[in-house]
């Protein structure tokens, strides 16, 4: 009879790498959106709709920003060499 591999904890390839372009996609049509209200050309409508899917994107970086972190607190954790992630804002 025929052992089975033992199955590790590590994620499937496809699950281990976050979805980059998908990320940098959505960051770059939310670049589009800021830039077109920013220059103030639109109707009110086109104005509003242009918000609605700014806030729709923002909400997807920042889950898939949270996902990223959590990824990396695991691992960070995994090695026992845990830091706080700091930005150019907190260092203000």
């Amino acid at each position: 009879m025929a052992t089975r591999p033992r199955k590790t904890a590590e994620p499937e390839p496809d699950q281990a790498q976050p979805d980059l372009a998908a990320f940098e996609a959505s960051l770059k049509e939310l670049e589009a959106v800021v830039q077109r209200m920013e220059q103030g050309e639109q109707s009110l409508e086109a104005s509003l709709r242009d918000f609605e899917r700014g806030v729709q994107l923002t909400r997807t970086c920042q889950g898939m920003l949270a996902s990223a972190q959590q990824r990396v607190d695991i691992l960070s954790a995994r090695t026992g060499q845990i830091e706080p992630f700091v930005t150019d804002d907190d260092a203000r």
